[in-house]
C-alpha cells in the first residue's frame, strides 16, 4: 500500500522530478508551491496542489492536518544572487517556511523530514574539497537561511524524536531545468542564452568551477534517505568532480550548431569562486552515489533543450 509524502516545491525542477518518482511507487503526494518561479505545467499529474507560500501559516493551514508519512521540503528561492536583491524574502521561503513545516511535522506525527539545503553552505575552501565536517562559511544570504534550516532540523530532531535529514545539493541540473531563470543553475543559464540568443554572458571568471550532479541522481538520494529513521544528519549530494565555467560552455558549444559569443562581465555577491564535495559519506550512510557523468548528463539536457525551445512542443512531455 502506498505511502503519503508532502512535497514542496512540485512545480519546479527538483520537486516535480522526486514528486514525479514518488508517484511512480505507488504513493500520493501533495505539494504546495506559489507558482513564482515554478511552472503549473511542470506539477506531475495525480499531484495535489495547494497553491500559495510555504512560509504563509494559512497556506500550511489547509492542509488540514493531514500527517505525511514524510515531509520533503524543497520548495525556497534558490539563487544567491537574488538573496541580495531581497534578503528579507530569501529568509521567509528558505528559513521562516522550514519552521513552519517543522512544527506542522511535529504537530501531527510526521516522524521524517527531509530539506533540499545547499553545497552553498561551505563557502570557498582551499583545498577545494568539502566534506560535512569542513567549517561553514557562508557568502549569501540564501546560504545562511539554508544552513539556519538545517540547525532547526537538527534542533527537532532532538527534542522531538524525529529523523531529519539535509541533502546538500551541488549544482543540479538536467532535463527539466527552468531555462527561463537566469539567475539560477550556472549549466542551464549558459544553455538557455546559447539556444535563445547564440549569446554566453558570464558573469565571473571562467576559472571558477562547480560539482555538477544530474537530476536523476538527485531525486536517488531523496528516495535513499527517506530509510532514514532517526537522528539529525547532513550529507553531500555531489560527484566529486570539478568542473570549470571554461568546461561548461565548451561542452555547450560544441553541441550546438553556428557560433556562439561568449562574453564576460563582473562577477555577482557572494559568488562561490569553487569547491567540490566529498561523497563518501552518503555512500556509507544512505547507500547512494552517482551515476551520470557530467558530459553524459549535458548530452540529454541539451537535446531536450533544444527541442523544447522549438515553437510548438510541449515541456511536460519532453521532460
Amino acid at each position: 500500500m502506498g505511502k503519503q509524502y508532502l512535497v514542496t516545491g512540485a512545480a519546479g525542477f527538483i520537486g516535480a522530478a522526486v514528486a514525479q518518482k514518488l508517484l511512480e511507487f505507488g504513493n500520493k503526494v501533495i505539494t504546495i508551491d506559489n507558482l513564482f518561479t515554478g511552472k503549473l505545467e511542470r506539477v506531475p499529474e495525480n499531484v495535489e496542489l495547494i497553491e500559495g507560500s510555504v512560509f504563509d501559516k494559512q497556506v500550511i493551514d489547509k492542509l488540514n492536518g493531514r500527517c505525511f508519512d514524510a515531509i520533503i521540503h524543497i520548495a525556497g528561492q534558490s539563487s544567491g544572487e537574488v538573496s541580495f536583491e531581497n534578503p528579507v524574502y530569501d529568509l521567509q521561503t528558505n528559513c521562516q517556511s522550514t519552521l513552519l513545516l517543522l512544527d506542522y511535522a511535529q504537530k501531527t506525527g510526521c516522524k521524517k523530514f527531509l530539506y533540499a539545503s545547499t553545497m552553498s553552505v561551505y563557502g570557498d575552501h582551499t583545498p577545494p574539497e568539502c566534506s560535512e565536517s569542513t567549517e561553514l562559511l557562508p557568502k549569501s544570504f540564501y546560504a545562511v537561511g539554508k544552513l539556519a534550516s538545517e540547525h532547526y532540523m537538527r534542533i527537532y530532531s532532538q527534542q522531538f524524536d524525529m529523523a531529519c535529514t539535509a541533502l546538500r545539493l551541488f549544482n543540479t541540473y538536467g532535463v527539466g531545468q527552468n531555462m527561463s531563470n537566469l539567475k539560477q543553475g550556472m549549466a542551464s543559464i549558459y544553455l538557455a542564452m546559447a539556444i535563445n540568443r547564440h549569446i554566453i554572458t558570464v558573469k565571473g571568471s571562467k576559472d571558477r568551477f562547480r560539482d555538477f550532479v544530474y537530476i536523476d541522481d538527485v531525486v536517488d538520494a531523496f528516495l535513499k534517505a527517506l530509510a532514514r529513521e532517526r537522528g539529525y544528519d547532513s550529507f553531500n549530494i555531489c560527484t566529486g568532480r570539478a568542473i570549470t565555467v571554461e568546461q561548461v560552455i565548451k561542452t555547450i558549444t560544441s553541441r550546438l550548431p553556428g557560433p556562439i559569443n561568449v562574453t564576460y562581465t563582473d562577477g555577482t555577491p557572494g559568488d562561490q569562486f569553487g569547491i567540490y564535495g566529498n561523497n563518501s559519506k552518503a555512500k556509507d550512510s544512505i547507500d547512494w552515489e552517482p551515476h551520470w557523468m557530467f558530459e553524459d548528463g549535458m548530452d540529454k539536457m541539451i537535446k531536450w533543450a533544444v527541442i523544447s525551445a522549438q515553437p510548438g512542443s510541449s515541456e511536460k512531455e519532453l521532460g
